[in-house]
């Protein structure tokens, strides 16, 4: 990326050029612009541009006694580090009880701090380079900035070796020579990897010699920032969707769901509770940001053995709907309930489904192996005095288990220890099923997965009215952090005889679906998104986590609730990340193509999650990436993804690779791709596109602006860079 100094300017001038488009990064001089302390305060904290502060001590001390200038510019970093600067940058000369405030400072307000480093005499040997990268390194430097004067090329290509020394990571060195003959080195850093370079605002204001204005180095990158003006609306979350709209059919009275949009599985699950006997209607009231539906249900007051005989449910090709059905039809079914599916999900085992449903006593006939309600002579009736636990043993069957297939109830409550490591949703059903029961149930998960999803459930069916106990266990790391991926079992207690009552609901919008395009807005532009809850339990809200680790700028302004505000997201210097996906495998494809963006490499875990989604979607997004051009490996449960930042593919000439591409009939491909299609150095030509109806219909229409946007881009000459308020 290209930082552009300011200097000279007072806090309204910065802010006109910040708010303009004027610049994609700043380094605000606060050694140079008359800011007081808390015009400081509100410049690092009231924008989204990533800002570096910079108050170099040798400019303060000029008419300053040296401790007095020292002091000054402590107070001024530290000021900046606290309202929210992104970098901090601090000389490596300075003394160093003052690098310790600062380098603690940025460490407690998550702010990377730059070591610099300023020859204006001339160009060291490479050996006295080399200590001053170590010295900066040892003295906490995140990034390392190392600046001298070139009397000749030789001098700028002797800064530029650093980039290909031995240990030496390109997206945490900035490094390059001043004056005329280190003129290219500015930009020719960028091509080595350097994470960001300096340019003057405009060519009277340049800090030192031979700077660049940000016009002319952006005319040399090539590409062009872009902003989507207005917000975009995301779609109700498909996860609290479904739940909801299966807990109002099975409530005794009408229930209201608000903030309703349709897509295939939700569309499905519409279908199969009219198929329960659920009287569906809709009202449109023009207030919700995705279509502004509200679901009017009127449910069938369940209870055991209330469905009719010989009942046929047809779940689409949402497999979570699936999953959350079984268990509810063995527990409601008056006898053998067939479910029927479509499309992709005919060929998608339901992972540990025979297992999980024998632990209840409940039986699954696939169609077509040998399966059905009376194949039963081979298996041993259970005792009715038997423990349920026991009885699991004895009827497990090896076959995957796929639709089309028969239940065969009923469900029996009890105390089961089942196997979380196959997904959530299944045991998602079984919560939703088992309050229904006459008995109490304990229902223990060892090694869970998804466990979000779980919890999204838990809170669903609480607005039900259905209470079910939770606990969960892990080791001292978790007990500590309680992060949810080193939980190792969780317990869920179940009261008997519980009955779903109707509810008004508000539905919240989608973080998978809000993914890529916060993907593209950290990689490419500038995006705002409206609908989302940042308290959400949602477990794609980790995306969040994810660009905030990548180095994205991110931010949200205040809604009704503090928690439900428009979210922006910007372009930023970018870095590898690790990320654990197994709660979110729907990031995976999104996260993928940031990481192609990120320098260094990418560790993504959660591949073993991704084998029976829509496609094997690890080799989707591993053959999506190789014909691309980015190298990706897959070692067991990791993919790991070497990427590059989006300057340094554009002045490389390695832009992914556009053409002709498969999504595999799998949303999340289409989505990842039509990112992708943004860094690329053609348009990508998708084979099956319409799939993405399957979790969010509007896709296409949403992401027009985004691509209108970035066609018609910014660049520095059209905004008012030089013509300062």
């Amino acid at each position: 990326m290209i930082c552009t100094s300011i200097q000279n300017r007072n806090l309204e001038e910065i802010f006109a050029l910040l708010d303009s488009g004027a610049v994609e990064m700043a380094e605000i001089r606060l050694d140079r612009c008359p800011l007081s302390e808390a015009d400081i305060e509100a410049l690092f904290s009231g924008t989204d541009v990533p800002l570096i502060a910079t108050c170099r001590i040798a400019e303060m001390a000029s008419g300053r006694p040296g401790s007095s200038a020292v002091a000054v510019a402590e107070e001024r970093l530290l000021a900046a580090i606290r309202a929210g600067a992104a970098y901090a940058d601090l000389e490596i000369e300075a003394p160093a009880l003052t690098a310790k405030h600062v380098r603690d400072a940025c460490r407690e307000c998550g702010t990377r701090l730059i070591r610099s480093s300023h020859d204006f005499r001339g160009t060291p040997p490479a050996v006295a380079l080399q200590a001053t990268l170590d010295r900066c390194l040892h003295f906490g430097a995140d990034i390392v900035k190392i600046v001298t004067t070139a009397f000749s090329p030789s001098d700028a290509a002797l800064v530029l070796s650093l980039y290909n020394r031995d240990g030496v990571d390109p997206s945490r060195l900035v490094a390059f020579a001043m004056g005329a003959a280190g003129r290219e080195s500015r930009l020719e850093c960028l091509r080595l990897g350097a994470p960001f370079t300096y340019a003057a605002l405009t060519a009277g204001e340049t800090t030192a010699p031979g700077q660049w204005t940000a016009a002319e180095m952006e005319a040399r990158v090539g590409g062009r920032r872009w902003r989507l003006e207005e917000p975009v609306a995301m779609p109700s979350s498909k996860s609290f969707a479904q739940r909801a709209i299966v807990a109002a059919a099975l409530a005794d009275g009408t229930s209201r769901l608000e903030g309703y949009s349709p897509c295939g599985d939700n569309e499905s699950a519409l279908a199969a509770i009219r198929t329960l006997g659920a009287e569906v209607a809709f009202e449109t009231s023009g207030k919700d940001s995705a279509g502004g539906n509200t679901l009017i249900i009127k449910g069938i007051g369940a209870a055991p053995g209330c469905l009719p005989a010989d009942l046929s449910i047809h779940t689409g090709e949402s497999g979570f709907l699936t999953r959350l059905l079984i268990p509810l039809l063995a527990a409601l079914g008056s006898g053998p309930v067939r479910v029927t599916g479509e499309k992709t999900l005919l060929g998608r085992p339901l992972a540990g489904a025979h297992d999980i449903m024998a632990s209840f006593g409940v039986r699954l006939y696939p169609e077509g192996n040998g399966g059905g309600p009376q194949a039963e002579a081979d298996e041993r009736q259970p005792d009715a005095a038997e423990p349920v636990a026991t009885v699991a043993r004895t009827t497990r069957r090896k076959e995957d288990c796929y639709l089309p297939l028969t239940v065969g109830g009923p469900l029996l409550p009890g105390r089961a220890d089942v196997n979380g490591k196959g997904g959530s949703q299944l045991i998602s059903g079984l919560l939703a099923a088992l309050p229904l029961c006459g008995e109490k149930s304990v229902v223990y998960v060892h090694e869970p997965k998804s466990i979000p999803y779980l919890f999204i459930t838990l809170d669903v069916l609480k607005q039900f009215g259905i209470r079910i106990g939770s606990e969960m266990e892990g080791d001292a790391a978790f007990m500590e952090t309680q992060d949810w991926a080193l939980c190792s079992g969780i317990t869920f207690r179940i009261k008997a005889g519980q009955r779903y009552q109707a509810a008004d609901f508000r539905i919240e919008g989608d973080w998978s679906g809000a993914a890529p395009f916060l993907v593209a807005g950290a990689v490419f532009g500038d995006i705002s998104l409206s609908g989302l809850d940042t308290a959400s339990l949602q477990a794609d809200l980790s995306v969040m986590d994810i660009l905030t680790e990548a180095g994205a700028s991110l931010s949200q302004l205040e809604g009704e609730t503090p928690s439900t505000g428009i979210l922006h997201v910007q372009k930023a210097p970018l870095r590898a990340f690790d990320a654990d996906l197994n709660n979110c495998p729907d990031l995976f494809p999104a996260v993928a193509v940031l990481a192609a963006f990120c320098p260094g490499e990418s560790r993504l875990l959660g591949v073993n999650r991704l084998t029976h989604k829509e496609t094997d979607r690890a080799a989707a997004i591993r053959d999506m990436l190789t014909q691309m051009g980015v190298p990706v490996r897959i070692d067991d449960d990791e993919m790991a993804i070497t990427g590059m930042s989006l300057t340094q593919r554009l002045l490389t000439g390695r832009l992914l690779k556009g053409g002709r591409y498969t999504s595999r009939g799998d949303h999340r491909m289409v989505m990842a791709l039509r990112v992708a299609e943004l860094g690329a150095d053609a348009p990508v030509e998708i084979d099956d596109e319409a799939c993405v109806a399957k979790s969010y219909p509007g896709f296409h229409r949403a992401w027009a602006a985004v691509r209108a946007a970035a066609r018609q881009g910014i660049h520095p000459s059209e905004t008012t860079a030089g013509n300062p308020a």
